[in-house]
């Protein structure tokens, strides 16, 4: 398999349905504020809803361009696939499943303790208030920054890169009600699943709500690696970044984590501490 042909991970027969359902997500996200601000009078940032639609142009723009620093690692992963796994069977499947959450719990954590990945994860963390239009602004350099190294091992193990590709969509898809932020806690599902409960938790810049609950369609991993973190009713949580973000503007919105990466690097003595800086945690100073 080529670099060129492990690039097309999502079968031509699934585009009409993704269609679908991104004219749904949009949708939904324009109803939200529909009804929040003209029916139920509340106020609702239009401004960081056109945020995170422009993002979310701005992002298959820069998909469209092709450009992925872990293609080839991916190409040659399958080419050297230990076996190959034909998803053909409901054990297959759900092998599928439970492996690409297994990465994708990885990947998130690490979104959020290395800064080299948080400077483009830090974008979906940017608006002040959770919304379903919040779920669609997910930053433009992910693809650059080498994210697709952490589903890497899937591949190599057997899984058809567009079993893994596609699953992960599914598992994004499934976030998107996430960021509903007026849907009530579960009952018995919010101890396996992720539900809009835990994931107000996950954005919410509190002390005490950092880095927690990063799930994608299950909570399980969470809880056995110790990074659960329950909502309390006595601490509502404050969305967006500890710094709040104040910028409507798309391009500063993809730019601002890189921009203080790169602030922070040229203020760092040393690879000790320029290594420090790129593959440390946010917030942490190493500069000196």
């Amino acid at each position: 398999m080529t670099a060129e042909t492990l690039r097309q991970t999502v079968p031509a027969a699934w585009l009409p349905w993704f269609t679908a359902l991104l004219v749904l997500v949009l949708a939904a996200a324009t109803a939200e504020g529909l009804v929040q601000s003209h029916l139920r009078h509340q106020p609702y940032d239009w401004r960081a809803y056109a945020a995170s639609m422009a993002d979310a142009v701005g992002r298959r723009a820069v998909d469209a361009l092709g450009l992925s620093i872990t293609t080839p690692l991916l190409a040659w992963a399958w080419q050297h696939r230990l076996q190959t796994i034909a998803i053909a069977t409901p054990a297959a499947l759900a092998l599928l499943f439970l492996g690409q959450e297994f990465s994708y719990y990885w990947y998130h954590r690490a979104a959020h303790r290395v800064r080299w990945f948080w400077a483009t994860h830090a974008v979906h963390h940017s608006p002040n208030e959770l919304t379903l239009a919040a779920a669609l602004r997910l930053g433009w350099t992910g693809k650059l920054t080498g994210t697709g190294l952490f589903f890497l091992p899937m591949v190599w193990l057997g899984f058809p890169p567009a079993a893994v590709f596609g699953m992960l969509a599914f598992n994004l898809l499934y976030q998107f009600w996430l960021h509903a932020p007026w849907i009530p806690r579960l009952g018995p599902l919010e101890w396996l699943l992720n539900t809009p409960t835990h994931h107000k938790v996950h954005h919410a810049a509190n002390p005490e709500y950092l880095d927690c609950n990063y799930g994608g369609v299950l909570i399980v991993f969470d809880r056995l690696f110790g990074t659960f973190v329950d909502l309390r009713d006595d601490l509502p949580p404050r969305y967006g970044l500890t710094t709040p973000l104040v910028t409507h503007n798309p391009l500063r919105i993809a730019a601002h984590g890189w921009i203080a990466l790169g602030r922070d690097l040229a203020a760092a003595r040393g690879w000790r501490c320029r290594l420090a800086v790129l593959f440390g945690p946010p917030g942490s100073t190493h500069i000196v």
